[in-house]
């Protein structure tokens, strides 16, 4: 694909951001900027929520791993649904009730300030490592496809795309996003979209039942598994997904922030479900769309060698012609930066809320701060994408960006904790346990098939974390603690 030509679409792409920054932004203040002044239509923010919550390790990984898992992570998806209606039963209404800007503000009220800043912490960390994971490897892509048959360094292309997304992000926050992160999941939609069809017509496929029928022959498309040695076993991938769903969405500031400003309780919840709903077809087509792809390459001699993240890029940059090709690139593009800047945003709204105590100073103040904030976590981001860069190992890579995973259980375990139990804690004991739990979870983790005849743990690792810190907090509780506490 001409380098040239995915130069002009990107300048247009963010241009068109911007544009729209510019607009959106117009007597933006502080409270705009971690709230959008509670105002946002809720069909917006459930739309958009779609390409922040799909990055582009899910646009280009989930159609690859179908060589190897089939449609099993549907079942995760499925997961997913009962997940989301925990968040729009149980968490949306209580962050509403109690007004939040951060949702871990919850956790001094329930528990304390070392539980409170240990949550907002965790946070903090998880998002950073996996944020700054998933922009670089789509980077890489863009490297492959755009920078460097351009002669641009990567150093120098990663600097760009994080100054762009500051440059739009800076001043409206989550106002510009709400909007921005719409039009990026319309093209992310589009790409998958416009690719299926292109696919099929290579494949000389009429209308969706010969789609379908070949997905269905196609030796893919398997979905439930029930052996439960299998890592693919049904109910390990739906209570994976159920947990992971209410954790990283729910009991994260980056996709909460976003629901957090519907006018009301009532929107943001009908944001919720209609989100879940449209969130399960675009998984659905992902797949549809890696069945296709190994289909298409099996039909013209292909081989699919190599790692299968690097699958869906080979053919759409290489093979399938310059429609697949921009349309390819479209898609990685809206699904990087619709997570990026989501989460730049609300790593920015976490740090100035919950360790700046922000709320309480004059806004001249207050926009000082947030401008300094925001301009340290794009720096953060520049370097730790430098740093994995640097190492240049894709098992390092994996490596971290799995342990990252670990830091959310502690949120899991101090939620439940503080929701179902009204016990009082030992608050200052608390970040003891949140940093115990993810150790103990590693460990159990890497022994799991030598203590648990062969039984090897996946997702569930994430429930076995919030069960540990959970326990760990019952054990913080006696007759004394709230005199201790």
């Amino acid at each position: 694909m001409n380098p040239y030509i995915s130069l002009i679409i990107l300048i247009v792409y963010f241009a068109m951001l911007i544009t729209v920054s510019v607009y959106t932004s117009r007597g933006a203040d502080t409270n705009t900027f971690f709230t959008a002044n509670r105002q946002s239509p809720w069909y917006l923010v459930a739309f958009g929520m779609i390409g922040t919550s799909l990055s582009g390790v899910t646009f280009i990984s989930v159609p690859g791993a179908v060589a190897n898992i089939q449609f099993s992570y549907f079942q995760v998806v499925i997961g997913y649904i009962f997940g989301y209606l925990v968040i729009g039963t149980v968490l949306l209404p209580l962050y509403y009730r109690l007004n939040l800007i951060s949702i871990y503000s919850y956790l001094e009220q329930r528990f304390g300030f070392w539980s409170y800043k240990t949550g907002s912490a965790v946070f903090l960390l998880s998002r950073t490592v996996g944020s700054a994971v998933r922009l670089y490897v789509a980077a890489q892509v863009l490297q492959l496809a755009l920078f460097k048959p351009l002669g641009v360094p990567f150093e120098v292309a990663v600097a760009i795309t994080i100054l762009l997304i500051w440059i739009y992000t800076f001043k409206g926050g989550v106002k510009t996003i709400i909007v921005t992160d719409t039009l990026q999941t319309f093209f992310l939609i589009t790409a998958v979209i416009l690719t299926i069809v292109l696919v099929s017509q290579e494949l000389n496929l009429h209308g969706l039942s010969d789609v379908w029928n070949t997905v269905q022959s196609s030796g893919y498309s398997k979905i439930f598994y029930w052996d439960f040695n299998d890592s693919k076993n049904f109910f390990k991938q739906f209570f994976a997904g159920m947990f992971i769903a209410i954790v990283m969405t729910g009991m994260d500031q980056d996709l909460m922030q976003k629901n957090l400003t519907c006018k009301n309780i009532g929107e943001a919840q009908k944001n919720m479900f209609w989100f879940t709903a449209v969130l399960v077809v675009v998984n659905f087509m992902f797949l549809s769309l890696g069945a296709l792809l190994y289909v298409y390459a099996a039909a013209k001699g292909i081989p699919a060698t190599g790692r299968t993240d690097e699958f869906y890029p080979m053919l759409a940059l290489n093979h399938l012609g310059m429609a697949v090709g921009i349309t390819f690139l479209l898609g990685i593009t809206a699904a990087t930066y619709a997570s990026s800047d989501s989460a730049l945003t609300a790593l920015t709204t976490a740090f100035c809320i919950d360790f700046m105590e922000i709320e309480k100073k004059p806004e001249e103040k207050r926009s000082r701060i947030k401008f300094w904030v925001h301009i340290g976590f794009s720096v953060l981001f520049y370097v730790v994408i430098l740093i994995f860069n640097r190492l240049n190992n894709k098992e390092v890579i994996t490596a971290i960006f799995d342990l990252a995973g670990y830091t959310y259980g502690p949120l899991l375990g101090l939620f439940v904790f503080g929701l179902y139990l009204k016990r009082p804690v030992l608050d200052r004991y608390v970040p003891f346990v949140c940093i115990l739990a993810p150790i103990l979870t590693y460990y159990i983790n890497n022994h799991s098939e030598e203590w648990f005849n062969g039984y090897k743990f996946g997702f569930e690792r994430l429930i076995i974390n919030g069960l540990i810190t959970f326990i760990g907090l019952w054990l913080l509780t006696d007759k004394k603690a709230k005199k201790l506490a």
